[in-house]
């Protein structure tokens, strides 16, 4: 049989997860900076409108990736709702009340949401380790909200609403693992299409303000490369090695965004902030040490997703073996063995 190592999909997925961090990660001083004085319905519309912008030009090779069927709308509308316009709009409207760095910090929490929600919905495993990383996250997240307490009732219910967009990022994570396997291209451009007309129809009815040019092409592109570019690595992640683990790398981009706000002149820092920081920075590292393996069975099923012949999950055949990634309908058949594994497609087992 062949030797299956962890290292494969859990390097792809954490280089996958990393990369969308940075990405996000960068855009959330950015977004304070070129939404002032703009509504946070109209900035949500904005970030997701670059978001299908670039998920228009990267529209190619879907032949190779599962396509959305009828039975994932009611899914996807679930994804717009609380990705596309609760998250970005409380996300907006926490930031033109709270401090860029104490956002980006308080923005760790999602990881949480999201492995909870893992585990409740999915079975994904939380041992000892994720536990107790996951309780070192939260409690970083009380330092925070006690810090911006203390700051004053408007910088703590900014904090609050960028924790309600924690909720709703987190509840989209884990919802967006069931269509993990289908073409993220297309998952991206619906989601940010239908957010952006969403969001544009209800700053309509807001009389919300319209935005200065500088702020326009601003949040275009920092929507088309922190919420388009981000989503398609994090959905691609999802796929490689689970939604819990996904959110767990993700969590970095709370800890870049700090950096960039600090660079970009944010001089809010205190020393109750850096212990809220090092306490969810501790957490993340020892969510990322977790190591996995038993025995484990793969039961007898048929599916269709993107796929290689270079696991030994894949082994049946074609007339010609197809050279890299495709994807049609295929059957597994059943298999048991023991290796390191994360909660992919194909190891969603309970334990």
């Amino acid at each position: 049989m062949k030797k299956h190592s962890l290292a494969g999909p859990a390097m792809r997925g954490g280089l996958l997860a990393i990369m969308a961090a940075v990405l996000f990660g960068l855009s959330t001083p950015l977004v304070q900076h070129y939404g002032i004085g703009v509504g946070p319905f109209s900035t949500a519309a904005l970030l997701y409108a670059g978001a299908a912008c670039i998920a228009t030009v990267m529209r190619k090779h879907a032949e190779h990736e599962a396509q959305l069927r009828r039975t994932d709308v009611p899914r996807l509308l679930m994804m717009v709702f609380l990705g596309a316009i609760v998250g970005p709009v409380a996300l907006a409207w926490g930031l033109q009340r709270t401090s860029g760095a104490s956002a980006s910090l308080m923005l760790t929490l999602e990881a949480v949401f999201t492995a909870v929600l893992a585990w409740r919905w999915y079975g994904e495993v939380l041992d000892r380790r994720v536990i107790g990383a996951l309780l070192l996250l939260l409690a970083g997240g009380i330092v925070l909200v006690i810090e911006q307490g203390l700051n004053g009732q408007v910088q703590l219910l900014g904090l609050l609403s960028v924790m309600l967009a924690t909720v709703a990022w987190g509840l989209d994570n884990t919802i967006s693992r069931g269509v993990a396997d289908r073409d993220p291209g297309q998952i991206v451009w619906l989601k940010s299409a239908l957010g952006t007309t969403a969001t544009i129809f209800i700053a309509y009815l807001m009389d919300e303000p319209l935005p200065t040019m500088s702020a326009l092409v601003g949040l275009l592109l920092v929507g088309a490369a922190g919420y388009g570019l981000s989503l398609r690595f994090y959905l691609l992640a999802q796929r490689a090695f689970g939604a819990a683990r996904t959110g767990s790398v993700f969590a970095f981009a709370p800890f870049i965004g700090a950096v960039a706000a600090f660079a970009m002149g944010d001089r809010s820092g205190s020393w109750v902030m850096f212990i809220a920081g090092t306490l969810m920075m501790m957490g993340v590292m020892l969510h990322l040490s977790e190591s996995h393996e038993h025995e484990h069975e793969h039961p007898e099923m048929e599916h269709e997703h993107a796929h290689s012949h270079e696991d030994v999950h894949h082994s049946h055949r074609h007339e010609v073996i197809p050279i890299g990634s495709h994807s049609h309908h295929h059957k597994h058949t059943y298999l048991k063995h023991s290796h390191p594994h994360v909660p992919d497609v194909h190891h969603l087992h309970t334990h």
